[in-house]
């Protein structure tokens, strides 16, 4: 069990991480959610030990995870961190970037587990390419391969996936988290993809100014959440007031009825593909709905919710 026991650190005068506590169990995915500069990555890096922490404790199994006040190179074997930079030799190929680590007593093991990882990140057919030809989502893929090779107790990811193409994002997420999970591999990661959240984590954690904010499974965030800034982390939400109420409102829990209560006009049509966004103003706000086709520019319409 990881257990952060309200956690501060502070950077140039300025509080980045404050008074800040939570636990994950083995095995367990947590996403950390919120705008950049929140803190998400700095957590991380006080998880790793890179920092040394103003108070407060971090612990794995009752073991002290401590920074590089205690520890010569910081962080521990049983911990690893994919940074935004990846960290790659460059001048190295790429199953010798994710085999770095791997003992070499035992050459076919060895070979057998980098052909394993590459195969998981789809990028067997480079293996024998330098590092240094790489693309940043290739890299990326790469980085991802080799802090999996030694199998983590606790893998830590910081915008795993930011670099990488969407076409692959998401068999790479399912084949990653996958993995993690038959491998009872606890992961924090740090992200602005309401995927990786929403499809993929056992818990999320909402970050503000340095604080946690909000801790749910992504269902209840997702559904429920505790005001806008929570619900925007997961796209376009609407704040309308209904009935004497204010109500957060996803587009996709607004439709069209000629009787509906919110009368507006149409601004903008957004193709997305499945839908269409629309963008309506209803007493001088911007309003966001989906539409199975697309609506003319000034065109009036009427809206009610469609979800409650």
């Amino acid at each position: 069990m990881l257990e952060l026991q309200d956690i501060s650190f502070t950077y140039i005068d300025q509080a980045v991480i404050n008074k800040l506590s939570f636990v994950a169990q083995q095995g367990q995915n947590i996403a950390v959610i919120g705008e950049s500069g929140c803190g998400k990555s700095t957590l991380l890096k006080l998880i790793y030990g890179l920092y040394d922490l103003d108070s407060g404790s971090i612990s794995y199994n009752g073991n002290p995870i401590l920074g590089p006040k205690y520890n010569l190179i910081p962080g521990e074997e049983y911990i690893k961190y994919l940074a935004q930079d990846f960290d790659l030799m460059p001048f190295i190929t790429v199953e010798e970037n994710v085999g770095k680590f791997l003992s070499n007593i035992y050459r076919d093991i060895k070979k057998a587990r980098v052909h394993e990882l590459l195969e998981m990140v789809e990028m067997t057919k480079f293996a024998k390419v330098k590092a240094k030809y790489l693309s940043g989502g290739q890299q990326q893929r790469v980085a991802l391969a080799r802090v999996l090779a030694l199998e983590p107790q606790i893998l830590l990811l910081d915008e795993p996936f930011s670099q990488i193409d969407s076409f692959r994002k998401n068999a790479l997420r399912r084949n990653v988290f996958q993995y993690l999970k038959e491998k009872k591999i606890t992961c924090i990661i740090a992200t602005h993809d309401s995927t990786d959240v929403l499809s993929f984590s056992d818990k999320s954690i909402v970050m503000q100014h340095g604080k946690i904010i909000a801790e749910e499974s992504p269902q209840q965030l997702y559904l429920h959440p505790t005001n806008k800034y929570v619900a925007s982390l997961f796209g376009e939400v609407n704040e309308l007031e209904l009935d004497g109420k204010v109500h957060l409102i996803y587009p996709h829990q607004l439709k069209l009825d000629p009787k509906g209560p919110l009368k507006g006009i149409v601004q903008q049509c957004y193709f997305r593909g499945s839908h269409y966004l629309v963008e309506v103003t209803i007493d001088k706000q911007s309003v966001f709905f989906e539409s199975s086709s697309p609506l003319e520019k000034g065109q009036p319409i009427a809206l009610k919710k469609s979800i409650f």
